[in-house]
């Protein structure tokens, strides 16, 4: 592992030189991707950036070429491109086939190979500290975009008991569970009370002013003590779901926490080298849910 980085700021060691990684996506002035990859570049002593390249929909191909004419390492890929990015690489790694969605580039061979580490950054954060692992255990995701198919994919990859995906599109759904192979299956919002974890990948969290519990993806009533509940919006730290869902007696967790370790999964594609995990942990705060 390199030594820790002396203190000098991230102005004192950019040069001609520095290796630049980046995240595209649209927005991406929010996103606290390049802090986490800077912390790990400034706890190793790497001559590394990370910074946002803002890339609208339908300049992703430019982009991309672009980005690798001029050099660039590796990119994190954020909404709204991580489809698109799946059928525009040289190769996929096999998770990223399977979900369809990129979330993660890397330079081989003079080409770009797609990876995706959202599931298992997921997984990586349920099981810090011993918190939860999936394995043995039912498990509910509400949604089948890109994100709830690589959580999907990711629980059942985990060992889980039963993977249920509830979709408003019974066929999104259907296609989504496909992904955990003889664990998944489609079901409903009843089936959430029988599940030891439950993953909101939608935006419905964050609920809609004047419409209650029907905005929200699963009525916080059929949810309680002895289950895991986990909003993968991580702004704000506490989406109102997961407030309705904490005074029932359940344990929530939000979304920071993959954030955080996709990222380091990220890191070790780029480098080789093992993330600093608790580093990145402190970088982003105690807002983890």
């Amino acid at each position: 592992m390199p030594p820790t980085a002396p203190d000098r700021t991230l102005t004192d060691r950019l040069s001609a030189a520095t290796t630049v990684v980046g995240v595209i996506g649209d927005p991406v002035d929010h996103s606290l991707s390049p802090r986490l990859h800077n912390t790990a570049f400034d706890h190793w002593g790497l001559d590394w950036v990370s910074v946002g390249f803002p890339v609208r929909a339908g300049e992703v191909p430019t982009a991309l070429a672009g980005a690798l004419a001029l050099g660039v390492r590796g990119l994190s890929v954020t909404m709204p491109h991580k489809h698109a990015v799946a059928s525009l690489v040289d190769r996929c790694s096999s998770l990223a086939e399977r979900v369809g969605a990129v979330n993660c580039l890397v330079v081989d061979g003079g080409g770009w190979v797609g990876h995706n580490t959202d599931g298992p950054g997921l997984v990586a954060a349920l099981r810090r500290g011993g918190r939860f692992d999936p394995a043995g255990h039912r498990c509910l995701v509400v949604g089948a975009g890109g994100a709830a198919r690589a959580v999907v994919a990711a629980l059942a990859d985990a060992g889980a008991l039963e993977v249920v995906v509830v979709n408003r599109t019974a066929e999104r759904a259907a296609a989504a569970a496909t992904l955990a192979g003889s664990v998944g299956r489609v079901g409903t919002a009843d089936d959430a009370g029988h599940c030891q974890l439950v993953v909101n990948a939608t935006p419905l969290g964050m609920g809609a002013s004047g419409t209650g519990t029907r905005a929200f993806p699963i009525d916080p009533s059929l949810l309680g003590p002895g289950q895991l509940v986990v909003d993968l919006v991580y702004h704000p730290a506490v989406t109102p779901w997961l407030e309705a869902v904490r005074e029932g007696g359940a344990s929530v967790v939000n979304g920071l926490g993959m954030l955080v370790h996709q990222a380091a999964l990220q890191l070790a594609l780029w480098t080789g080298l093992d993330p600093p995990e608790e580093a990145l942990w402190r970088a982003v705060g105690p807002a983890s849910g």
